[in-house]
């Protein structure tokens, strides 16, 4: 297969790796595809079947090897960028009625918000965070 081939399915597994969040496994599909077409490029020929089984080794050694050791890593820079908001009290923007969704204010900033609480939360009523899901805090009416 062409050099060319490679490097084109290469860039395109990883911008669809961008694109629909596979969960960092298209990344090691399309390094290996780079590589393989890298290797095309600079003179290495190969018949198709041997680059299909490199392209495959390369792969599945890649997500073996360091997709566990690459996602921990970007997983705690995501904690350490998200602040400790359980415990905070802030106040609902508009009225929450329980279990529906809505926006509370804390910290200066707007938040998507869900009343998990046993009570309603009026307009300007205080709440406390309960739980934070990525964007979205799980609040309680404060009283």
């Amino acid at each position: 297969m062409a050099w060319w081939f490679w490097i084109a399915l290469g860039a395109v597994l990883l911008v669809a790796e961008v694109i629909i969040a596979a969960d960092f496994y298209l990344v090691f599909f399309g390094l290996a595809a780079l590589l393989v077409g890298g290797m095309g490029l600079v003179g290495v020929a190969l018949p198709a079947w041997a680059q299909w089984l490199l392209f495959a080794l390369l792969a599945v050694a890649g997500l073996s090897v360091y997709r566990r050791r690459w996602k921990s890593r970007l997983s705690q820079v995501d904690r350490e960028l998200t602040p400790d908001l359980e415990g905070e009290a802030g106040f609902a923007r508009d009225g929450i009625a329980v279990g529906a969704r809505g926006r509370v204010v804390l910290r200066g900033t707007e938040w998507d918000a869900v009343n998990g609480g046993g009570d309603d939360l009026p307009a300007g009523g205080r709440c406390v965070v309960t739980r934070v899901d990525g964007l979205t805090l799980h609040v309680r009416s404060e009283s």
